[in-house]
């Protein structure tokens, strides 16, 4: 009867592990949040091609000028589902701003799944398809949620990955709208600490 407690007791334990840190596919890693950087430490966001419900295609440098919350998230993901309405909220008090929310679903069942839960959760910001290019130009995606806050000039400012605190975010967002965005940043490669070697 011992064992049988300490067995459900561990396996709860695990579950809440993934539950606060992030969900991972794979051995995950633990849950980090970085401070805004200055801007000079920030490097370029990778540009990306992706689709949205409608099949339209979105880029991240259609939204240069504007703070980027970037969201990599999917439908099985407890920790996701708890941050998603605060971004919701954020895009609500902020999007007349100059501010704006994507969240990139990593789901392979693709909008099958992802259609109902937007509506579930009525996520009010634009949701796109991502793919294995996107992941990997973002590092890998070691762990979801990953959530990027870029800059007016598309820059990386921030990164979250696992379950952050809301504070954290909304700091964030209030830092980056309160920046004017600089010259013309020129497009560079992601850090070299987000890309995975083989």
């Amino acid at each position: 009867m011992k064992l049988i407690r300490l067995s459900a007791a561990f396996g709860t334990a695990l579950l809440v592990g993934c539950f606060i840190s992030g969900c991972s596919r794979e051995p995950r890693i633990p849950p980090s949040a970085q401070a805004v950087q200055p801007d000079g430490k920030r490097k370029a966001a990778p540009d990306f091609d992706l689709k949205d419900e409608y099949g339209k295609s979105v880029r991240l440098s259609d939204y240069r000028g504007k703070v980027v919350l970037l969201d990599f998230w999917a439908t099985w993901c407890g920790p996701c589902r708890i941050e998603i309405p605060w971004f919701s909220e954020l895009e609500r008090q902020n999007k007349n701003k100059g501010f704006a929310v994507l969240g990139v679903a990593m789901d392979d069942e693709g909008w099958k799944v992802i259609k109902p839960f937007v509506s579930e959760l009525k996520i009010n910001y634009r949701v796109l398809l991502g793919n294995d290019q996107a992941s990997h130009d973002y590092g890998g995606l070691e762990a979801l949620p990953t959530t990027f806050l870029i800059d007016r000039d598309g820059k990386i400012a921030a990164v979250h990955v696992g379950l952050a605190n809301r504070k954290d975010f909304e700091n964030g967002v209030e830092q980056l709208l309160q920046a004017p965005a600089k010259a013309n940043s020129g497009r560079i490669s992601l850090p070299s600490f987000f890309i995975r070697t083989k």
